[in-house]
């Protein structure tokens, strides 16, 4: 018993820390720049494919293999800014606007993707060994190790730095921040880029439990949606409370009902934090977005 609790917990904790990532993304994309982006699994999929082409071409050292996806998905939000952002951000419903054009976009890209790589699954090599560190599975443990560096320095990066402190800014009180001198569209594309990367980083260390295929993305989008919903569209802390608590029930669900369940339990979840708390574990108030 006490082996399938550790198991159930180093799976939660591996879980929680890549939706994470994921749900990251989204609440700091719609927090300051109110575009809900429905193109962050096409992010996740193409950087996946970015650092398998590392790993088969280049070099097959983990940390050539990360950057390649996180690169690659720092591009990907770029292009998703410049197509779905910069041309709409100040039209008439832009909100709903975005979401289409994000959606159009992750379609596309899907479609692209399977064109290009073709509808055979793809496999990166083993980024942190095939050993044990400390009795935890070195891909668990490395995932784990690289996902909070990661989180950390960006929470570093928005409280510490000058440009994460515009960021913060935008999501405090965009009319403001624009009032004071903050330029829309610079911080625009440095919010893409750093949650595109996050996205090809969580895409990178997803990969070593699936594999890397067109429709990776797809799965990860809903699950981050899931998060960013339940943790309160635009709130960082809901949204890191939010993964801990959906990774916990799929990986008990996982467990104890069969992976099969997995998708019921969490959309149960998230109906009942938003029955009981409709702007989330910790959603911003509404007149912040108004």
């Amino acid at each position: 018993m006490s082996t399938d609790l550790s198991f159930i917990a180093l799976s939660a904790l591996n879980l929680s820390c890549i939706y994470a990532l994921l749900a990251l993304g989204v609440s700091i994309v719609f927090a300051s720049l109110g575009l809900v982006n429905m193109a962050h699994g096409f992010s996740f999929a193409t950087a996946g494919y970015g650092a398998w082409l590392v790993a088969s071409y280049l070099s097959s050292n983990p940390w050539l293999v990360m950057a390649g996806g996180l690169a690659v998905g720092a591009l990907c939000g770029l292009l998703i800014c410049a197509i779905a952002f910069i041309p709409l951000h100040e039209k008439p419903n832009f909100v709903m606007r975005g979401m289409v054009a994000t959606l159009a976009i992750n379609l596309l890209g899907i479609q692209g993707l399977q064109t290009a790589f073709g509808p055979s699954a793809r496999s990166l090599p083993p980024l942190f060994g095939a050993g044990a560190w400390g009795g935890i599975p070195a891909d668990k443990a490395g995932t784990i190790a690289c996902a909070l560096l990661l989180m950390g320095l960006t929470l570093l990066w928005m409280t510490r730095s000058r440009m994460g402190l515009q960021v913060r800014a935008m999501m405090q009180n965009p009319e403001g921040a624009a009032l004071v001198g903050i330029g829309v569209r610079r911080t625009a594309l440095l919010v893409m880029a750093v949650t595109g990367g996050l996205a090809g980083m969580a895409a990178v260390l997803l990969s070593q439990t699936y594999f890397v295929s067109p429709y990776a993305g797809t799965t990860p989008l809903v699950k981050g949606l899931i998060v960013a919903l339940a943790g309160g569209l635009g709130s960082v802390p809901g949204a890191v409370a939010a993964a801990v608590l959906v990774g916990v029930i799929e990986a008990l669900t996982g467990a104890l009902l069969g992976g099969q369940y997995v998708l019921i339990t969490q959309f149960l979840f998230i109906i009942a934090v938003l029955l009981l708390r409709p702007r989330g574990l910790g959603g911003l108030l509404d007149h912040t977005r108004e």
